[in-house]
């Protein structure tokens, strides 16, 4: 299939590192509220072990992305380096890899947030309340991107920082608390809790933490001086979610450490777990005193906060790669008409 590309008006480039930082840690940064708990079912006392080997792989991953980007500053992602590595028939797959990849982040941060604001109303953490905040923080979000990208993008700067900065006090709070490598190292039984296929499964859902990186190379089309802006909003990703996922598994397992092969963080709610709001459960199960109840409250907001701008992040990405998939005919002629 040959190349394709529309003549006359395309992207602005209006984006600066602190937009892309911002957009694409709300896309990884996010993941901490939900894949904890999603990885202890699986993993439980080699939680920890699970996501340092994701960061691994995450590093390395974000290396090649950084390179390829700034090589190919391109809406269309991987699915464009696809596209220069191969050919158009590996690029038409890349980018419905990463459609469905959109797909699934933007569908889990919009059902995970009502699960924290139930702080508040105890409801939002079943079904069917659950569903239905969802689906209108979509709704909400689909619109607020028709109006721009600069809109879009402005809603994750501040909010994204206050999130980074939340996350790194509660590392050291539950460092200085109850971290336990004592209990850290009570809580494996390898082979048996978890057992080697619960383990080797748990290490492909650590990785759904580390998802989002993407979202810088899609929004590369948009980035001023992209030779600078790309390295340094990657970097500053990379360095953001390795401080928090180096440490904070270990907290949550010690706060809720594994009995008799089962441990809070990996319980759902109905059970009196909190694998659908793990981060709450470790502020529930430290001890702050006096400020405890204002701490719950407080992550609660913020942990809704940045699944909201998870999802807005992931309905920009996926926006964005529609734009590309048009571009070289991978869309029905009706859906890739680009709007003047």
């Amino acid at each position: 299939m040959a190349e394709w590309s529309p003549k006359g008006r395309g992207l602005e480039r209006v984006l600066g590192s602190s937009a892309l930082f911002s957009t694409a840690y709300g896309n990884v940064g996010s993941t901490v509220y939900y894949a904890l708990g999603l990885v202890a079912v699986f993993a439980l006392g080699m939680t920890p072990i699970v996501f340092v080997v994701a960061g691994v792989i995450f590093v390395c991953t974000a290396a090649t992305y950084t390179e390829a980007t700034t090589m190919y500053p391109e809406a269309g992602g991987s699915s464009s380096f696809a596209r220069r590595g191969f050919n158009e028939f590996w690029s038409f797959f890349a980018a419905w890899g990463q459609m469905l990849n959109y797909i699934i982040t933007i569908a889990i941060s919009a059902f995970f947030l009502p699960h924290y604001l139930g702080v508040f109303w105890e409801p939002l953490r079943s079904s069917p309340a659950d569903i239905a905040v969802g689906m209108a923080v979509i709704v909400v979000l689909g619109l607020l991107n028709v109006v721009g990208v600069r809109e879009a993008a402005g809603v994750n700067i501040v909010l994204a920082f206050i999130d980074l900065v939340t996350q790194l006090i509660l590392v050291v709070v539950g460092v200085v608390l109850v971290l336990s490598p004592e209990t850290l190292v009570e809580n494996v039984d390898f082979g048996t809790s978890p057992t080697v296929t619960d383990f080797l499964i748990a290490i492909p859902l650590g990785m759904i933490a580390f998802t989002g990186i993407e979202t810088i190379s899609n929004m590369a089309e948009e980035a001023r001086d992209f030779g600078s802006t790309i390295p340094r909003a990657m970097r500053g990703v990379q360095v953001a979610v390795i401080a928090v996922y180096a440490l904070l598994p270990s907290v949550a397992l010690s706060a809720m450490p594994v009995e008799d092969g089962r441990t809070l963080l990996g319980l759902t709610e109905e059970e009196g777990g909190f694998a659908g709001d793990p981060v709450l459960g470790i502020v529930k199960n430290v001890e702050l005193g006096a400020v405890q109840g204002a701490a719950e409250i407080y992550v609660g907001v913020l942990a809704a906060t940045i699944l909201f701008i998870a999802t807005n992040a992931g309905i920009i990405g996926v926006s964005r790669l529609t734009y590309s998939m048009g571009q070289y005919r991978q869309l029905p002629e009706r859906v890739r008409v680009l709007h003047p």
